[in-house]
Protein backbone atom coordinates (compact mmCIF):
# COMPACT_ATOMS: atom_id res chain seq x y z
CA UNK A 1 0.00 0.00 0.00
CA UNK A 2 1.67 3.34 -1.29
CA UNK A 3 1.25 6.10 1.74
CA UNK A 4 0.96 9.27 0.92
CA UNK A 5 1.29 12.20 4.02
CA UNK A 6 0.35 15.59 4.79
CA UNK A 7 1.76 16.51 7.72
CA UNK A 8 0.52 20.01 7.62
CA UNK A 9 -2.98 18.99 7.40
CA UNK A 10 -2.55 16.11 9.90
CA UNK A 11 -3.54 13.78 7.17
CA UNK A 12 -2.33 10.48 5.68
CA UNK A 13 -3.76 9.06 2.32
CA UNK A 14 -3.32 5.08 1.10
CA UNK A 15 -3.69 3.90 -1.93
CA UNK A 16 -3.75 0.57 -3.15
CA UNK A 17 -4.24 -1.29 -6.46
CA UNK A 18 -5.88 -4.52 -6.02
CA UNK A 19 -4.92 -7.50 -8.67
CA UNK A 20 -8.10 -6.98 -10.36
CA UNK A 21 -6.71 -3.22 -11.06
CA UNK A 22 -9.43 -1.61 -8.89
CA UNK A 23 -7.76 1.04 -7.73
CA UNK A 24 -9.11 1.90 -3.73
CA UNK A 25 -7.95 5.20 -1.42
CA UNK A 26 -8.28 5.51 2.09
CA UNK A 27 -8.62 8.49 4.25
CA UNK A 28 -9.31 7.91 7.68
CA UNK A 29 -10.36 10.68 10.05
CA UNK A 30 -11.42 8.61 13.08
CA UNK A 31 -12.66 11.73 14.73
CA UNK A 32 -15.45 12.13 12.56
CA UNK A 33 -18.54 10.25 13.22
CA UNK A 34 -19.39 10.01 9.26
CA UNK A 35 -18.40 7.81 6.42
CA UNK A 36 -18.81 9.12 2.99
CA UNK A 37 -17.58 6.40 -0.21
CA UNK A 38 -17.62 6.92 -3.55
CA UNK A 39 -16.97 4.51 -6.71
CA UNK A 40 -16.24 6.08 -9.85
CA UNK A 41 -16.15 4.70 -13.46
CA UNK A 42 -14.11 6.75 -16.37
CA UNK A 43 -16.94 6.65 -18.64
CA UNK A 44 -19.45 9.48 -19.17
CA UNK A 45 -21.95 11.13 -21.45
CA UNK A 46 -19.61 11.81 -23.93
CA UNK A 47 -18.29 8.28 -24.68
CA UNK A 48 -21.52 7.25 -27.05
CA UNK A 49 -19.17 5.52 -29.65
CA UNK A 50 -16.36 3.09 -28.83
CA UNK A 51 -15.36 -0.67 -29.42
CA UNK A 52 -17.06 -3.06 -27.08
CA UNK A 53 -15.09 -5.01 -25.44
CA UNK A 54 -14.52 -8.40 -27.06
CA UNK A 55 -15.44 -6.27 -30.95
CA UNK A 56 -13.11 -5.36 -33.06
CA UNK A 57 -15.19 -2.80 -35.11
CA UNK A 58 -16.50 0.89 -33.52
CA UNK A 59 -20.35 1.17 -32.74
CA UNK A 60 -22.24 3.91 -31.69
CA UNK A 61 -24.66 3.77 -28.72
CA UNK A 62 -27.62 5.86 -27.90
CA UNK A 63 -27.26 9.41 -26.71
CA UNK A 64 -27.81 8.96 -22.58
CA UNK A 65 -26.98 5.40 -22.32
CA UNK A 66 -24.13 6.38 -19.68
CA UNK A 67 -27.09 7.99 -17.65
CA UNK A 68 -29.92 5.52 -18.24
CA UNK A 69 -27.08 2.56 -17.29
CA UNK A 70 -26.66 4.30 -13.71
CA UNK A 71 -29.99 4.49 -12.93
CA UNK A 72 -30.82 0.80 -14.21
CA UNK A 73 -27.50 -0.70 -12.06
CA UNK A 74 -29.20 0.14 -8.95
CA UNK A 75 -32.31 -1.99 -9.77
CA UNK A 76 -31.80 -5.60 -9.27
CA UNK A 77 -33.74 -8.89 -9.74
CA UNK A 78 -34.95 -9.37 -6.67
CA UNK A 79 -34.09 -5.66 -4.23
CA UNK A 80 -32.95 -2.58 -4.81
CA UNK A 81 -29.60 -1.04 -3.77
CA UNK A 82 -31.39 2.27 -2.56
CA UNK A 83 -33.76 -0.29 -0.13
CA UNK A 84 -30.49 -2.54 1.16
CA UNK A 85 -28.68 1.20 1.92
CA UNK A 86 -31.71 2.20 3.92
CA UNK A 87 -31.59 -1.05 5.94
CA UNK A 88 -28.53 0.26 6.73
CA UNK A 89 -28.76 3.79 8.07
CA UNK A 90 -27.33 4.96 4.83
CA UNK A 91 -27.90 7.36 1.92
CA UNK A 92 -26.77 6.33 -1.28
CA UNK A 93 -26.92 8.49 -4.93
CA UNK A 94 -25.26 8.44 -8.44
CA UNK A 95 -24.83 11.09 -10.41
CA UNK A 96 -23.46 10.71 -14.44
CA UNK A 97 -21.40 13.69 -15.96
CA UNK A 98 -19.95 14.41 -19.15
CA UNK A 99 -16.80 12.52 -18.37
CA UNK A 100 -17.36 9.99 -15.53
CA UNK A 101 -20.77 7.84 -13.74
CA UNK A 102 -19.88 7.61 -9.76
CA UNK A 103 -22.12 5.48 -6.71
CA UNK A 104 -21.84 6.90 -3.08
CA UNK A 105 -22.84 6.87 -0.17
CA UNK A 106 -22.76 8.58 3.27
CA UNK A 107 -23.82 6.46 6.46
CA UNK A 108 -22.41 7.12 10.41
CA UNK A 109 -23.13 3.23 11.06
CA UNK A 110 -22.74 -0.34 9.59
CA UNK A 111 -19.77 1.00 7.48
CA UNK A 112 -18.21 -2.85 6.42
CA UNK A 113 -22.11 -3.60 5.29
CA UNK A 114 -22.21 -0.17 3.22
CA UNK A 115 -19.06 -0.76 1.24
CA UNK A 116 -19.64 -4.02 0.27
CA UNK A 117 -22.95 -3.31 -0.80
CA UNK A 118 -21.65 -0.82 -2.98
CA UNK A 119 -19.34 -3.18 -4.70
CA UNK A 120 -21.65 -5.81 -5.17
CA UNK A 121 -25.01 -3.62 -6.67
CA UNK A 122 -22.21 -2.01 -9.11
CA UNK A 123 -20.54 -4.90 -10.01
CA UNK A 124 -23.98 -7.02 -10.15
CA UNK A 125 -25.65 -5.73 -13.16
CA UNK A 126 -29.29 -7.09 -13.22
CA UNK A 127 -30.89 -5.95 -17.24
CA UNK A 128 -34.04 -7.47 -18.30
CA UNK A 129 -36.43 -5.68 -21.80
CA UNK A 130 -39.31 -5.32 -19.78
CA UNK A 131 -37.82 -3.43 -16.64
CA UNK A 132 -35.50 -1.44 -19.30
CA UNK A 133 -38.92 -0.04 -20.92
CA UNK A 134 -39.75 0.95 -17.31
CA UNK A 135 -37.40 2.94 -16.53
CA UNK A 136 -37.56 4.81 -20.17
CA UNK A 137 -40.97 5.97 -19.34
CA UNK A 138 -38.92 7.18 -16.09
CA UNK A 139 -36.09 8.87 -17.70
CA UNK A 140 -38.47 10.33 -19.97
CA UNK A 141 -40.32 12.50 -17.07
CA UNK A 142 -36.67 13.96 -16.21
CA UNK A 143 -35.40 14.85 -19.59
CA UNK A 144 -38.34 16.65 -20.15
CA UNK A 145 -38.31 18.14 -16.74
CA UNK A 146 -35.50 19.43 -17.42
CA UNK A 147 -36.07 20.67 -20.69
CA UNK A 148 -38.74 22.73 -18.50
CA UNK A 149 -35.75 24.30 -16.24
CA UNK A 150 -33.98 27.70 -18.06
CA UNK A 151 -30.91 27.57 -16.25
CA UNK A 152 -30.58 24.42 -17.50
CA UNK A 153 -31.51 24.76 -21.23
CA UNK A 154 -29.46 27.95 -21.03
CA UNK A 155 -26.38 25.95 -20.02
CA UNK A 156 -26.90 23.59 -22.97
CA UNK A 157 -27.76 26.29 -25.03
CA UNK A 158 -24.17 27.44 -24.85
CA UNK A 159 -22.18 24.44 -24.75
CA UNK A 160 -24.36 23.72 -28.49
CA UNK A 161 -22.58 26.76 -29.37
CA UNK A 162 -19.44 25.98 -28.59
CA UNK A 163 -19.66 22.38 -29.38
CA UNK A 164 -22.15 22.14 -31.82
CA UNK A 165 -20.67 18.99 -33.96
CA UNK A 166 -19.53 17.04 -30.66
CA UNK A 167 -20.82 14.47 -28.59
CA UNK A 168 -20.47 17.20 -25.33
CA UNK A 169 -23.53 19.25 -27.05
CA UNK A 170 -25.97 16.79 -26.23
CA UNK A 171 -28.10 16.21 -22.77
CA UNK A 172 -26.11 14.09 -20.35
CA UNK A 173 -29.38 11.92 -19.71
CA UNK A 174 -30.08 12.20 -23.59
CA UNK A 175 -33.14 12.57 -25.48
CA UNK A 176 -36.81 11.20 -25.23
CA UNK A 177 -35.89 9.68 -28.72
CA UNK A 178 -32.79 8.59 -28.28
CA UNK A 179 -33.30 6.55 -25.20
CA UNK A 180 -36.02 4.91 -26.26
CA UNK A 181 -33.44 3.07 -28.43
CA UNK A 182 -31.56 1.88 -25.51
CA UNK A 183 -31.83 -1.75 -25.12
CA UNK A 184 -31.32 -4.16 -22.31
CA UNK A 185 -27.60 -5.98 -24.72
CA UNK A 186 -26.93 -2.25 -25.34
CA UNK A 187 -26.36 -1.89 -21.77
CA UNK A 188 -24.65 -4.67 -21.03
CA UNK A 189 -22.22 -4.24 -24.11
CA UNK A 190 -21.41 -0.66 -22.06
CA UNK A 191 -21.30 -1.87 -18.71
CA UNK A 192 -18.88 -5.22 -19.87
CA UNK A 193 -16.75 -2.37 -21.61
CA UNK A 194 -16.42 0.29 -19.21
CA UNK A 195 -16.89 -1.30 -15.95
CA UNK A 196 -13.80 -3.22 -15.33
CA UNK A 197 -12.06 -3.05 -12.08
CA UNK A 198 -9.02 -1.45 -14.26
CA UNK A 199 -11.16 1.28 -15.14
CA UNK A 200 -12.46 2.52 -11.75
CA UNK A 201 -11.92 3.38 -8.26
CA UNK A 202 -13.00 3.56 -4.63
CA UNK A 203 -12.11 6.56 -2.33
CA UNK A 204 -12.86 5.89 1.44
CA UNK A 205 -13.33 8.89 3.52
CA UNK A 206 -14.16 9.01 7.09
CA UNK A 207 -14.14 6.66 10.59
CA UNK A 208 -13.05 3.10 10.24
CA UNK A 209 -9.97 1.09 10.07
CA UNK A 210 -7.54 1.50 6.92
CA UNK A 211 -6.11 -2.35 6.99
CA UNK A 212 -9.43 -4.43 8.10
CA UNK A 213 -10.87 -2.44 5.09
CA UNK A 214 -8.78 -3.20 2.56
CA UNK A 215 -9.26 -6.52 3.80
CA UNK A 216 -12.66 -6.83 3.53
CA UNK A 217 -12.41 -5.16 0.08
CA UNK A 218 -10.05 -7.72 -1.19
CA UNK A 219 -12.22 -10.38 0.04
CA UNK A 220 -15.40 -8.92 -1.45
CA UNK A 221 -13.29 -8.81 -5.37
CA UNK A 222 -11.57 -12.38 -5.09
CA UNK A 223 -14.44 -13.99 -5.07
CA UNK A 224 -15.92 -12.39 -8.46
CA UNK A 225 -14.94 -12.79 -11.86
CA UNK A 226 -14.25 -10.44 -14.37
CA UNK A 227 -13.51 -10.36 -17.81
CA UNK A 228 -10.14 -10.07 -19.16
CA UNK A 229 -9.52 -6.26 -19.10
CA UNK A 230 -8.82 -4.66 -22.52
CA UNK A 231 -8.06 -1.27 -23.60
CA UNK A 232 -10.75 1.08 -23.87
CA UNK A 233 -10.70 2.23 -27.81
CA UNK A 234 -13.00 5.37 -27.84
CA UNK A 235 -13.46 6.96 -31.26
CA UNK A 236 -11.63 10.30 -31.34
CA UNK A 237 -13.62 13.28 -30.84
CA UNK A 238 -13.29 15.68 -33.21
CA UNK A 239 -12.34 19.25 -31.11
CA UNK A 240 -11.81 22.29 -33.21
CA UNK A 241 -8.97 24.05 -32.06
CA UNK A 242 -9.08 27.01 -34.24
CA UNK A 243 -13.08 28.26 -33.29
CA UNK A 244 -14.35 27.91 -36.84
CA UNK A 245 -17.30 25.67 -35.51
CA UNK A 246 -18.49 28.02 -32.89
CA UNK A 247 -22.09 29.57 -33.37
CA UNK A 248 -21.36 33.60 -32.55
CA UNK A 249 -24.48 34.34 -31.09
CA UNK A 250 -27.81 32.25 -30.18
CA UNK A 251 -31.19 33.06 -28.60
CA UNK A 252 -34.61 31.44 -28.06
CA UNK A 253 -37.41 32.79 -25.68
CA UNK A 254 -39.13 30.96 -23.12
CA UNK A 255 -41.56 31.27 -20.23
CA UNK A 256 -39.29 33.80 -17.82
CA UNK A 257 -39.57 36.73 -16.28
CA UNK A 258 -35.85 38.14 -16.60
CA UNK A 259 -33.39 38.15 -19.73
CA UNK A 260 -30.80 35.38 -18.80
CA UNK A 261 -27.53 35.80 -20.72
CA UNK A 262 -24.29 33.32 -20.42
CA UNK A 263 -21.16 34.04 -22.06
CA UNK A 264 -19.26 30.78 -22.87
CA UNK A 265 -14.99 30.63 -23.63
CA UNK A 266 -13.99 27.50 -25.43
CA UNK A 267 -10.71 26.37 -24.74
CA UNK A 268 -8.80 26.58 -28.04
CA UNK A 269 -5.33 25.70 -25.91
CA UNK A 270 -3.88 22.97 -24.76
CA UNK A 271 -3.94 21.43 -20.95
CA UNK A 272 -0.35 19.89 -20.04
CA UNK A 273 -0.73 16.64 -18.49
CA UNK A 274 -1.02 15.43 -15.04
CA UNK A 275 -0.44 17.56 -12.31
CA UNK A 276 0.60 20.75 -14.60
CA UNK A 277 -3.30 20.05 -16.05
CA UNK A 278 -4.38 20.77 -12.56
CA UNK A 279 -2.06 23.63 -11.97
CA UNK A 280 -3.44 25.37 -15.40
CA UNK A 281 -7.01 24.99 -13.88
CA UNK A 282 -6.14 26.32 -10.97
CA UNK A 283 -4.66 29.40 -12.63
CA UNK A 284 -7.83 30.01 -14.92
CA UNK A 285 -10.13 29.97 -11.86
CA UNK A 286 -7.73 32.72 -10.43
CA UNK A 287 -8.03 34.57 -13.57
CA UNK A 288 -11.65 34.35 -13.65
CA UNK A 289 -11.72 35.36 -9.93
CA UNK A 290 -9.81 38.72 -10.62
CA UNK A 291 -12.07 39.52 -13.79
CA UNK A 292 -15.59 38.39 -12.80
CA UNK A 293 -15.67 37.82 -8.85
CA UNK A 294 -17.91 40.39 -6.95
CA UNK A 295 -14.53 41.74 -5.61
CA UNK A 296 -13.34 43.08 -8.88
CA UNK A 297 -14.07 46.89 -9.80
CA UNK A 298 -15.67 45.42 -13.23
CA UNK A 299 -18.24 43.61 -11.07
CA UNK A 300 -19.03 46.87 -9.07
CA UNK A 301 -19.16 49.48 -11.65
CA UNK A 302 -21.56 46.99 -13.60
CA UNK A 303 -23.68 46.48 -10.24
CA UNK A 304 -24.15 49.93 -9.84
CA UNK A 305 -25.23 50.40 -13.77
CA UNK A 306 -27.70 47.91 -12.71
CA UNK A 307 -26.38 45.61 -15.76
CA UNK A 308 -25.83 42.46 -13.14
CA UNK A 309 -27.13 41.42 -9.69
CA UNK A 310 -26.28 38.80 -7.56
CA UNK A 311 -27.64 36.19 -10.24
CA UNK A 312 -24.43 36.47 -12.20
CA UNK A 313 -21.60 33.97 -11.71
CA UNK A 314 -18.90 32.14 -13.60
CA UNK A 315 -17.65 28.60 -13.93
CA UNK A 316 -14.95 26.74 -15.30
CA UNK A 317 -15.26 23.14 -16.36
CA UNK A 318 -12.05 20.87 -17.29
CA UNK A 319 -12.26 17.31 -18.08
CA UNK A 320 -10.64 14.48 -19.99
CA UNK A 321 -10.50 16.24 -23.61
CA UNK A 322 -12.17 19.71 -22.98
CA UNK A 323 -12.25 22.85 -21.20
CA UNK A 324 -14.14 25.82 -21.00
CA UNK A 325 -15.60 28.81 -19.16
CA UNK A 326 -19.22 30.14 -18.47
CA UNK A 327 -20.38 33.43 -16.87
CA UNK A 328 -23.61 34.10 -16.39
CA UNK A 329 -26.17 35.91 -15.02
CA UNK A 330 -30.14 37.36 -15.12
CA UNK A 331 -30.34 40.92 -16.22
CA UNK A 332 -32.46 43.41 -17.83
CA UNK A 333 -30.10 44.61 -20.17
CA UNK A 334 -29.03 40.91 -21.83
CA UNK A 335 -26.45 43.08 -24.28
CA UNK A 336 -24.90 44.79 -22.49
CA UNK A 337 -23.67 42.43 -20.15
CA UNK A 338 -22.66 39.99 -22.20
CA UNK A 339 -20.54 43.10 -24.13
CA UNK A 340 -18.53 43.76 -20.72
CA UNK A 341 -18.36 40.58 -20.26
CA UNK A 342 -15.89 39.90 -23.38
CA UNK A 343 -14.98 43.59 -23.34
CA UNK A 344 -13.40 42.53 -19.88
CA UNK A 345 -12.18 39.17 -20.74
CA UNK A 346 -10.32 40.68 -24.42
CA UNK A 347 -8.30 43.36 -22.23
CA UNK A 348 -7.85 41.20 -19.56
CA UNK A 349 -4.43 41.47 -19.85
CA UNK A 350 -4.49 45.78 -19.58
CA UNK A 351 -6.81 44.75 -16.72
CA UNK A 352 -3.83 42.95 -14.70
CA UNK A 353 -1.25 45.19 -15.19
CA UNK A 354 -0.79 46.37 -11.52
CA UNK A 355 -3.02 43.88 -10.16
CA UNK A 356 -0.25 42.14 -7.60
CA UNK A 357 -2.13 43.18 -4.63
CA UNK A 358 -5.51 41.69 -6.04
CA UNK A 359 -3.78 38.44 -7.06
CA UNK A 360 -2.15 38.02 -3.76
CA UNK A 361 -5.54 38.79 -2.00
CA UNK A 362 -7.41 36.06 -4.40
CA UNK A 363 -4.88 33.52 -3.90
CA UNK A 364 -5.51 33.85 -0.29
CA UNK A 365 -8.91 33.32 -0.78
CA UNK A 366 -8.50 30.52 -2.76
CA UNK A 367 -6.48 28.77 -0.79
CA UNK A 368 -8.41 29.34 2.27
CA UNK A 369 -11.46 27.85 0.46
CA UNK A 370 -9.26 24.80 -0.42
CA UNK A 371 -8.57 24.40 3.28
CA UNK A 372 -12.56 24.82 4.67
CA UNK A 373 -13.34 22.12 1.59
CA UNK A 374 -10.92 20.10 3.75
CA UNK A 375 -13.67 19.92 6.79
CA UNK A 376 -16.11 18.48 4.05
CA UNK A 377 -15.56 14.59 3.36
CA UNK A 378 -17.51 15.22 0.28
CA UNK A 379 -15.24 17.72 -1.24
CA UNK A 380 -12.36 15.97 -0.29
CA UNK A 381 -13.69 12.62 -2.17
CA UNK A 382 -15.36 14.13 -4.75
CA UNK A 383 -12.70 16.45 -6.02
CA UNK A 384 -10.63 13.35 -6.69
CA UNK A 385 -9.11 13.21 -10.19
CA UNK A 386 -7.79 9.69 -10.71
CA UNK A 387 -6.16 9.85 -14.23
CA UNK A 388 -6.84 13.46 -15.30
CA UNK A 389 -4.51 14.93 -12.75
CA UNK A 390 -2.34 12.03 -11.70
CA UNK A 391 -3.86 11.42 -8.55
CA UNK A 392 -4.37 14.65 -7.20
CA UNK A 393 -6.04 15.30 -4.09
CA UNK A 394 -7.67 18.28 -2.08
CA UNK A 395 -4.32 18.34 -0.41
CA UNK A 396 -2.22 18.93 -3.00
CA UNK A 397 -4.53 22.10 -4.10
CA UNK A 398 -2.81 24.61 -2.03
CA UNK A 399 0.78 23.85 -2.59
CA UNK A 400 0.04 24.77 -6.16
CA UNK A 401 -1.94 27.77 -5.55
CA UNK A 402 1.05 28.70 -3.78
CA UNK A 403 3.30 28.03 -6.39
CA UNK A 404 1.51 30.31 -9.03
CA UNK A 405 2.22 34.25 -10.23
CA UNK A 406 0.62 37.25 -11.69
CA UNK A 407 2.69 36.52 -14.55
CA UNK A 408 1.27 32.94 -14.50
CA UNK A 409 -2.35 34.46 -14.57
CA UNK A 410 -1.01 36.87 -17.66
CA UNK A 411 -0.21 33.62 -19.59
CA UNK A 412 -2.76 31.61 -18.67
CA UNK A 413 -4.81 34.63 -20.02
CA UNK A 414 -3.16 34.88 -23.56
CA UNK A 415 -3.31 31.37 -24.23
CA UNK A 416 -6.81 30.67 -22.90
CA UNK A 417 -9.12 34.42 -23.49
CA UNK A 418 -9.10 34.39 -27.42
CA UNK A 419 -11.73 36.24 -29.33
CA UNK A 420 -12.40 33.47 -31.61
CA UNK A 421 -13.42 31.49 -28.90
CA UNK A 422 -16.77 33.32 -27.34
CA UNK A 423 -20.00 32.67 -27.50
CA UNK A 424 -23.21 34.23 -26.47
CA UNK A 425 -26.40 32.10 -25.91
CA UNK A 426 -29.63 34.49 -24.65
CA UNK A 427 -33.46 33.49 -23.51
CA UNK A 428 -35.68 36.52 -23.61
CA UNK A 429 -39.41 36.32 -21.75
CA UNK A 430 -41.54 35.03 -24.40
CA UNK A 431 -43.91 37.94 -25.99
CA UNK A 432 -47.34 38.23 -25.16
CA UNK A 433 -49.18 36.83 -28.11
CA UNK A 434 -52.28 38.51 -27.03
CA UNK A 435 -50.37 42.15 -27.26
Amino acid sequence: MEINSYPQFDETLYTATLDNGLKVNFLPRTDFHKTYGILTTDYGSVDNEFVPLGETEIRRFPDGIAHFLEHKLFEKEDHDAFELFGKYGADANAFTSFTRTSYLFQTTQNVAKCVTTLLDFVQTPYFSEKTVEKEKGIIGQEIKMYDDDSNWRLYFGIIENMYPKNSLSIDIAGTVDSINKITAKDLYDCYKTFYQPSNMDLFLVGNFEVEAMLELIKENQAVKEFPSPEPIKRAEEFFDLEGRDIIPYRMTELEVQRPKTIIGIKGLDKVPAGRAGLRYKLAVELLLYLLYSETSDKYLELYDEGILDDSFGYDFSLERGFHFATISGDTNKPQELSNAVIEIAEHALEFLDDKEAAFELAKRELIGRNIQAMNSLESIANRYEAELFENATLFDVGALLEQLTLADIKAVAKQFLRSEAISVYQILPKEDEDK
